[in-house]
């Protein structure tokens, strides 16, 4: 060992010893800071099944390639990450001595090989990611990025150590290559034979070069250990355990469908016996999020896929996904020494810590403790309202998350301390809870005129406990039976069922609300009253069937959603299809024949909580392929124009998790932004699939002045026009003209 090679090791070993150290202590401070959450106990199960998920969505890459370059280029840098480790701990051999190479594998020529193209395809890809981050810098001109209140220089600096320490990796090379101590052949390392042309024969060079990648590989852990709210760098360890403990790692996408129940102490609460004093309802404060809640939080890359998709974001709403957890992020870490040193609120307000402990806390993280978790820039809330009550509850930022956050989740958790404890949300919204208290639909309708739409049909709609014998149980839904455009979508399902010959009956007045709108505004109470009803109801109407032959039918697909997905939560299992995937199975079994093309082009607006929340993508479609095609194969005039955004990138109609009852006063109307889009596919018809999506899109189109040029009606009417085209001048759903 020469003097060169003396100093380079002291070197390399003492900022080692540093950057080791303040890993550790980060380490134990994200751990100590995570477990001040709530328990969660159905984090745990089937762990087989998590791990299979948690390695396909990392190693396959699976949620990331759905932005192809952005995911193939971020597949390369994480391999490049985790294999060309090796090749940093190869360094501290190589800091010893010019010849030095890591034991056993470090000759092989197809180690070589792999860790050569492994660098030069890194190299190339964070070229990529970083060229894609300049261009969507959110200074840039032109719109919003979805980097917006992302911490540039964070990612600009994890982007730019990983260059180097590619770059420095061919340097070292390259030197063996000059000094002839290069293990590999011209075929295996062509790049770094062609580095070792240009460099000098110095000896030396190598163990320079190698304590400079060293330096510089320490000097991102020592960064990144000083601030352990860096996501964009610590997400590579954290996302293996955020992804592993997703609420239901066998789901397409886990945080979608069904609502995490409301929980105190990891235990769903049970409103009969619950004791706001004692028991948590809803989140107030940061520490009473779960334990993954705060793992989320801290996962996060801010990469901002989630804000680009938010329907509110991309409509001048203050609500972004991504700042959202970030800030309840910031607020949790800033909070942590209060908390860790015995602070804290119990549930009826007072303070847990002593008078002689906060005495030495530190100031800061007490004046951080005193901040509402709910609360206006004036009254130095970390989450303003306006940012709680803007969400769709759509799904969008769940759908795109790279690493499994549950943004959704967490929204519905804070509004529900601010409706059941509170009593603080949108006050238009108040009525349409009234009306499901008092009424049980939040049209405030009288329960006896819920059958009113089976009036002036040309056949008898049967009553369960009038007959026995039915194959499907017909959900109607509040919309399908009180609101005049829904009425005419329940009527063209009821028809064709009796056309194709389908055994099925209603509720009637038995039925009530499926409690959707009060659970996504938070109001569990209201929606378990609710739901325990038709739980009640359904199970006595299915009395003796197995679950396979308990089947229900919804046209509305945040029915179709409660039923089949949270009834479970309360004893009621069912089987549960939407209307679209029935007349699907119908049509494809020659039971319904299309007769009638429908001509002016149709496109499909994918209602959230059917698309993006269910995955029933195809079957909507295959409906109205079949009614377009008509009955000779001819496609119509038009056929069937996708929209940009569809499928699980549909964008929102804008009445989701109750926002249907809630004005939309700040930024533009989200259903006048879908209109836009569908209008801009030429299509004289806009199909749907949701009494709620053909609310708010018929309101803007008529919004628009284009109610005479654009119709949006429900596939069902689409089909029906093709199947029994005598009836479509009686059932149309073009809404009135506005003004």
């Amino acid at each position: 060992m020469g003097s060169v090679q003396i100093v380079t090791t002291i070197l390399a070993f003492a900022i080692t010893a540093v950057a080791v150290w303040l890993a550790v202590r980060a380490v134990m401070k994200m751990v100590a800071v995570i477990r001040l959450g709530q328990p969660d106990p159905t984090r745990f199960g089937d762990p087989g099944t998590r791990t299979k998920t948690m390695l396909a969505e990392t190693a396959g890459h699976t949620r990331m390639l759905r932005w192809s370059v952005v995911g193939a280029a971020h597949w390369f840098v994480m391999v490049g990450f985790i294999v060309l480790s090796l090749l940093v701990l190869e360094a501290y051999f190589e800091v010893v001595s010019p010849t030095g190479g890591l034991p056993l594998v470090g000759n092989w020529a197809i180690y070589g090989l792999v860790t050569e193209w492994l660098a030069i395809l890194g190299i190339v890809s964070i070229l990529v990611l970083i060229a894609i981050r300049l261009r969507n810098r959110p200074t840039r001109p032109g719109g919003k990025s979805r980097f917006t209140g992302s911490t540039m220089w964070q990612g600009y600096f994890v982007e730019g150590i990983i260059l180097a320490v590619l770059i420095m990796g061919f340097v070292i090379r390259g030197f063996k290559v000059a000094t002839d101590h290069f293990e590999y052949p011209v075929w295996a390392a062509p790049l770094s034979h062609a580095v070792g042309g240009v460099l000098p024969n110095w000896a030396a060079g190598v163990s320079v070069a190698a304590l400079v990648k060293i330096v510089i590989s320490m000097t991102w852990l020592i960064v990144i250990s000083l601030n352990v709210t860096m996501g964009v760098a610590w997400h590579r360890f954290l996302a293996f355990f955020n992804i592993f403990f997703k609420r239901d790692p066998g789901a397409n996408v886990s945080g979608l469908g069904a609502l995490r129940p409301m929980t105190s102490q990891g235990k769903p609460l049970d409103f009969e016996e619950a004791d706001p004093e004692k028991d948590q309802f809803g989140v107030a404060q940061v520490e009473q999020f779960t334990w993954k809640g705060l793992l989320d939080f801290s996962t996060c890359t801010e990469c901002g896929r989630c804000q680009s998709q938010c329907p509110a974001w991309n409509t001048g709403k203050p609500l972004s996904p991504k700042l959202l957890v970030l800030s309840l992020r910031d607020h949790a870490y800033a909070k942590a020494p209060y908390l860790l040193a015995g602070g804290g609120k119990d549930l009826t307000g007072e303070e847990k810590a002593t008078a002689a402990q906060l005495a030495h806390m530190d100031v800061l993280a007490l004046a951080e403790a005193e901040k509402p978790l709910i609360g206006t820039a004036e009254e130095g809330g970390i989450i303003d309202p306006d940012v709680l009550w803007s969400c769709t509850t759509c799904g969008a930022c769940v759908e795109q998350c790279p690493v499994d956050i549950e943004h959704v989740d967490h929204i519905v958790d804070m509004r529900r301390y601010q409706v059941l404890i509170e009593s603080s949300f949108p006050s238009e919204a108040g009525v349409m809870l009234r009306n499901l208290e008092n009424k049980g639909n939040p049209w405030g309708a009288p329960q006896n005129t819920r059958e009113d739409w089976t009036k002036g049909l040309d056949f008898e709609v049967p009553r369960v406990g009038e007959v026995d014998d039915f194959e499907y149980l017909f959900w109607v839904g509040c919309a399908g039976a009180f609101e005049d455009r829904a009425k005419k979508t329940t009527r063209a399902v009821a028809t064709l069922l009796n056309e194709a010959g389908v055994k099925f009956a209603i509720l009637g007045e038995g039925e009530t609300c499926s409690g959707d709108p009060a659970r996504r505004i938070g109001n569990e109470f209201v929606f378990q009253m609710l739901a325990q009803q038709n739980v009640e109801t359904l199970n006595e109407a299915f009395e003796g069937r197995e679950k396979s032959k308990r089947k229900i039918v919804a046209t509305c697909p945040h029915c179709f959603n409660t039923l089949g997905n949270e009834y479970g939560q309360l004893g009621g299992e069912f089987e549960v299809v939407h209307h679209t995937q029935l007349l699907a199975h119908l049509v494809a079994t020659g039971k319904l024949t299309p007769v009638q093309p429908v001509d002016g082009g149709v496109t499909y607006h994918d209602p959230c909580y059917l698309g993006r929340h269910n995955r029933v993508f195809a079957p909507p479609r295959e409906v109205l392929g079949s009614a377009i095609a008509g009955g000779d194969g001819a496609s119509g005039d038009g056929g069937l124009i996708e929209m940009p955004r569809n499928s699980e990138r549909s964008f929102c109609c804008g009445a989701g998790g109750a926002r249907m009852w809630m004005e939309e006063k700040i930024g533009k109307r989200i259903n006048v932004d879908r209109v836009e889009e569908a209008m801009s596919t030429g299509a004289k018809t806009v199909a749907v699939g949701c009494p709620f999506c053909s609310t708010m899109l018929n309101d803007g189109v008529n919004g628009k002045g284009a109610g005479e040029q654009v119709e949006v009606v429900d596939v069902a009417s689409v089909l029906l026009r093709s199947v029994k085209p005598e009836q479509a001048p009686g059932d149309t759903e073009r809404a009135p003209a506005a003004g």
